[in-house]
């Protein structure tokens, strides 16, 4: 017993340690981020509300029902045999000894039965449609890791199954076997002697030694979001999902601490430092984004795991160079390569953020590249240059006048609101297309005749 105890303290204390060396750097990761510029802490009941539905209801990922029964399987059966992690720590040092209450509950042990099953079922399924499906969501996902971590988590729930059989073979079942139906017909494969008893010795150290390889392992992994996922969902916006944050040109930050957007990694904020490490690789934004699906470059998923390899590539050397009291001098996130040409392909619908299981604000991070590109580089498509141009000089990117954007109305009878006017019931907002574009006109035009003939009350602003 005593050399079990030691062996488990030896373990947890190289395994804890390897998680926790890792655990410190990103946690300093995330303190270095700047901030992210808007409320994350109020709205708490929708917060919690939110990790009710998408974290644990799974709500997003059973949009799509066979891959998100898939992941819920693996995901609610982990939460169910969290407790036989301890149940099997206590079983290395005393055999016949377990989590007091719940060890000797019958119905628990049907429930681990059943969900082992389920994640067996569901680590299946996931390699079904990675292997012969094969999504087009998955290209450029690391799907290597991806079977690595199945494989592992298969080994941990197989171990479990045969700990427990061997456990009612040699009779040391806390509850009638009977509520243990997969264990009690797998322990048909064990006798009752001296090979049973080092077996089952082989197999809880195995069990136990999986689990902590596995914690370890996670943090280094893209199966990070196991641990991040939860907190991204907590803080992500819970209104106006499809605003784009303004540069704050008018707060009393010092003009040394201004943020142009994404240059080099210190310019990330906290909350897209944790996007980035929350991203799960599933694909389901790319499946949805209209520059992917038209053949352009832009990827959501794969700006955010851009983000991420710079992260972890750059962040512990800028973190050195704050220790050493020096100015970081690194390469920008968006330095020539993919990303900076995907930046230019986002129309920024939205899509992408409201597809994705865990709330990454991809839409956040590809804004914020072009605006260094463009406010820090002046690096931008050559086809955007006359229209940045325009915009500058006559705020329209067609370069008219501003004194022609009412011109449409001519004779139709509309009424442009005037300093001292009583407020409309409607605010026609016209916008520049349909104000100076000859086309589009024509739906600005039918869009007041209707009005009128509505009898509806509405004004532009000229």
């Amino acid at each position: 017993m005593v050399v079990s105890a030691l062996g488990l303290a030896a373990a947890l204390a190289l395994f804890g340690g390897i998680f926790a060396r890792r655990a410190r750097l990103l946690v300093r990761l995330i303190r270095m981020g700047r901030p992210s510029g808007i409320e994350r802490t109020d709205a708490v009941p929708q917060r919690l509300r939110q990790e009710a539905e998408v974290v644990l209801g799974q709500r997003k990922l059973l949009q799509k029902l066979i891959p998100g029964l898939m992941h819920a399987f693996i995901f609610w059966g982990f939460l169910v045999l969290f407790p036989t992690i301890v149940i099997a720590m206590i079983g290395i040092v005393d055999r016949e000894s377990t989590l007091p209450w719940l060890g000797h509950q019958g119905w628990f042990g049907l429930l681990v039965d059943v969900f082992a099953v389920l994640v067996l079922v569901g680590v299946a399924t996931a390699l079904y449609i990675r292997k012969v499906v094969r999504p087009n969501r998955f290209e450029g996902s690391h799907l290597g890791e991806a079977d690595l971590i199945l494989a592992w988590i298969t080994g941990i729930v197989v171990t479990l199954l045969l700990w427990h059989a061997a456990r009612i073979a040699l009779g040391l079942n806390e509850y009638d076997a009977g509520w243990s139906p997969v264990a009690n017909a797998l322990s048909g494969l064990f006798g009752e002697g001296d090979v049973t008893e080092v077996l089952e010795r082989v197999l809880v150290w195995a069990h136990v030694l999986l689990i902590l390889g596995f914690l370890a392992y996670l943090p280094h992994s893209k199966h990070l979001h196991i641990f991040t996922a939860a907190v991204n969902v907590y803080f992500a916006r819970t209104r106006a999902r499809g605003r784009l944050e303004p540069l704050r040109f008018d707060d009393d930050t010092p003009e040394e601490e201004m943020r142009f957007g994404i240059g080099t990694v210190e310019d990330l904020t906290w909350k897209q430092m944790v996007d980035s490490m929350s991203c799960t690789e599933c694909g389901r934004c790319q499946d949805v984004c209209p520059a992917w699906a038209t053949g352009k470059t832009l990827s959501p998923k794969l700006v955010i795991m851009g983000v991420r390899d710079h992260l972890f590539a750059e962040g512990p050397l800028a973190l050195a160079a704050r220790e050493r009291d020096e100015a970081y001098d690194g390469p920008l996130v968006a330095d020539g390569g993919s990303l900076e040409e995907m930046a230019w392909d986002c129309v920024t619908c939205g899509a992408c953020v409201r597809e994705c299981p865990v709330n990454i604000e991809h839409v956040d991070h590809i804004l914020d590249l072009r605006r260094h590109l463009v406010m820090v580089e002046s690096r931008f498509p050559s086809e955007a240059e006359p229209m940045l141009r325009d915009v500058e000089r006559q705020s329209n990117p067609w370069g008219k006048p501003q004194s022609e954007r009412a011109d449409w109305a001519e004779g139709l009878g509309v009424r442009v609101l005037q300093p001292g006017d009583p407020v409309p019931e409607v605010l026609y907002w016209v916008g520049c297309a349909a104000s100076f574009d000859e086309r589009a006109r024509t739906s600005a035009q039918s869009t007041a005749k209707l009005l009128q003939a509505a009898g509806v009350d509405f004004a532009i602003l000229g």
